[in-house]
């Protein structure tokens, strides 16, 4: 009688055991990096949060297919992003949500019905953070590469996404903090009308911050110097101190001549061609042939370079790789590569939380990584397993007592 009651209960153990271990692999494993960087009177302080800090979650390249996704898309890696966003915002309870670029996995390819399904599908995965403020830039998955890229198409795919203007960039100011974003696509590209819009973007914000230093009276009257860069560039004279601009969030990675990082995302380290690629980009993903830009494209140097001159970023948040990277520049400015939101590109899916300190301009990042896909189905699989095996044991005849 014993061994029956216990038999009659082991569906109901196993069908317990594996629910609870589905909650509790949806919460997300974070990890507190330390900063590396040099900028002067930066100091952390208190890690405990207070009420004037500013926590942004921070998530890229999701690659939804809208509706040309398929069963397994809907029904299991959607449904598990889903949760994974869902029990990130009440763990970390941020304040805000940024996505930095290829929501859509053939964006520059859909038409604009096709969209459509992406921005349903986003918002259901997103849930919670639907209420939070949100801002979403561009990367070339969406808007494709610059042999394809229309200003039309890309001031459509804008106009559906928060904060952004008719050329994919945006500028806003949250809790006393500045963020600015920029269309990397675009500063890809010779002579458009997309880039000298995003040129104009980074003009605007250079002399509205040069405005607010003490250093305006100086530099107003040298406001109309500028020089020409092989790419067409017009720098202004900028009086600006390294790191005391906005927060500078954009697709593409900057140029990083010839420095090594780690990937604290991944078990081994790679090394930055003077090139400014990574030959173990490509090799990392199985997503990446698909792309309109392989995983090692970077923002050129030139235009690197006027980046850092023109906006003396704060911190930059970068995307694209798939992979994640934190990585100091040579005038000690920080740029951290979020890694990828989704089981497409890998089995290493995660993200990156941003405490920005309401009492100094220290700026803390944690980086946060869900269960892969493989657990996933390892759980799946011994479920079935067991439960095969329950329903083999129990079609067979007992032995009866002497």
């Amino acid at each position: 009688m014993v061994a029956v009651a216990w038999r009659s209960l082991l569906p109901v153990i196993i069908i317990s055991a594996f629910i609870v271990y589905e909650e509790r692999v949806s919460f997300p494993s974070c990890k507190h990096l330390p900063d590396t960087t040099n900028h002067p009177g930066e100091h952390v302080g208190n890690e405990d949060g207070s009420p004037e800090d500013l926590k942004v979650m921070m998530v890229a390249n999701l690659l939804l297919l809208g509706s040309e996704a398929g069963f397994v898309n809907l029904y299991f890696r959607d449904y598990y992003m889903s949760k994974f966003f869902k029990k990130s915002f009440q763990s970390l309870k941020p304040d805000m949500l940024l996505v930095l670029g290829d929501v859509s996995a053939k964006g520059s390819e859909l038409s604009r019905s096709k969209w459509l399904s992406v921005f349903h599908q986003f918002d259901q995965i997103l849930g919670p953070f639907l209420e939070l403020p949100l801002h979403v830039i561009l990367g070339d998955r969406d808007v494709g590469e610059c042999c394809d890229l229309d200003a039309k198409s890309v001031n459509w795919v804008a106009r559906n996404f928060p904060g952004l203007d008719s050329s994919g960039c945006g500028a806003f100011e949250i809790s006393n903090i500045s963020f600015v974003s920029l269309n990397a696509v675009a500063l890809l590209c010779g002579n458009n009308k997309l880039r000298f819009g995003v040129e104009k973007v980074i003009e605007r914000e250079s002399v509205d911050l040069q405005m607010k230093t003490k250093s305006t009276a100086e530099t107003k009257d040298e406001s109309g110097m500028s020089r020409e860069l092989s790419y067409d560039f017009g720098w202004r004279e900028n009086a600006m101190t390294s790191g005391s601009g906005p927060v500078l969030v954009l697709h593409f990675p900057l140029y990083r001549p010839g420095n090594t990082y780690s990937r604290e995302g991944s078990a081994f380290k790679s090394t930055i061609h003077p090139s400014g690629h990574s030959s173990n980009f490509i090799e990392s993903s199985n997503f990446s042939a698909s792309g309109p830009y392989d995983l090692s494209q970077t923002v050129p140097p030139n235009a690197t370079e006027y980046i850092f001159h023109a906006l003396k970023p704060r911190i930059i948040f970068s995307a694209h790789t798939h992979e994640f990277s934190d990585h100091s520049h040579p005038d000690g400015t920080r740029e951290v590569t979020v890694p990828a939101m989704t089981w497409n590109t890998g089995n290493d899916p995660g993200f990156v939380v941003a405490t920005f300190r309401g009492n100094n301009s220290a700026v803390s990042v944690t980086y946060c990584s869900v269960a892969r896909e493989s657990d996933i189905l390892i759980a799946y699989t011994c479920t079935l397993v067991l439960f095969i095996i329950l329903v083999i044991v129990s079609n067979t005849p007992q032995l009866k007592d002497f």
